[in-house]
């Protein structure tokens, strides 16, 4: 026993069209996924590029990965603003949709800490220089003062031995000082 079965023109047409637009959507789907890998692959050349080509930054201690357009920034930079100017650069590249910054920062002191630090020192430095040029018994011209983490240094030539012990007793009687290094040579 046979059995027909019929179809009809529509339905056969529909399965016959149905069919087509599958195997075109999964071979689209393949040549996306190809162009797409090619794609993030010319990005991550043009985000390595363009690190290189900028002077501020190492761009051998900067990593990109590219994924459907989206960059990953890893590795290290020395400053907040090295991090910073590398996202700027990157998102500013032809085809980046976004910039995921995940660099740290090799030297993590806070820019302010630093600033407060060397205002300090300069600060102290000049409180200690100003007290040797105001006091009768040194010679303040002939000292140089410079000051490093709330170290005076003291260096120079002096008339006597007392006289180099006054000029560090100046330095170490003076607030936020925290040690002296007295390096002044007696001449004579």
């Amino acid at each position: 026993m046979q059995r027909h079965i019929h179809f009809s023109k529509s339905a056969l047409f529909s399965a016959i069209a149905g069919a087509a637009l599958g195997m075109s959507a999964l071979t689209h789907a393949e040549d996306s996924a190809e162009k797409s890998a090619v794609s993030d692959a010319w990005l991550d050349g043009k985000a390595e590029t363009v690190l290189l080509l900028n002077e501020n930054l190492n761009n051998f201690t900067i990593n990109t990965d590219v994924s459907d357009g989206v960059v990953l920034l890893t590795g290290e930079v020395e400053s907040n603003v090295d991090r910073r100017l590398a996202e700027e650069l990157i998102s500013s590249v032809d085809g980046v949709k976004s910039v995921e910054n995940k660099l740290s920062i090799a030297n993590n002191e806070p820019i302010g800490e630093k600033i407060n630090r060397e205002y300090v020192d300069a600060k102290i430095a000049t409180v200690v220089k100003t007290r040797l040029l105001m006091d009768r018994e040194v010679a303040g011209t002939d000292i140089d003062v410079t000051s490093k983490n709330g170290t005076i240094i003291l260096r120079g030539l002096v008339q006597s031995g007392a006289e180099k012990d006054l000029a560090e007793a100046i330095a170490r009687n003076t607030n936020d000082v925290d040690k002296v290094e007295n390096k002044l040579k007696v001449s004579g």
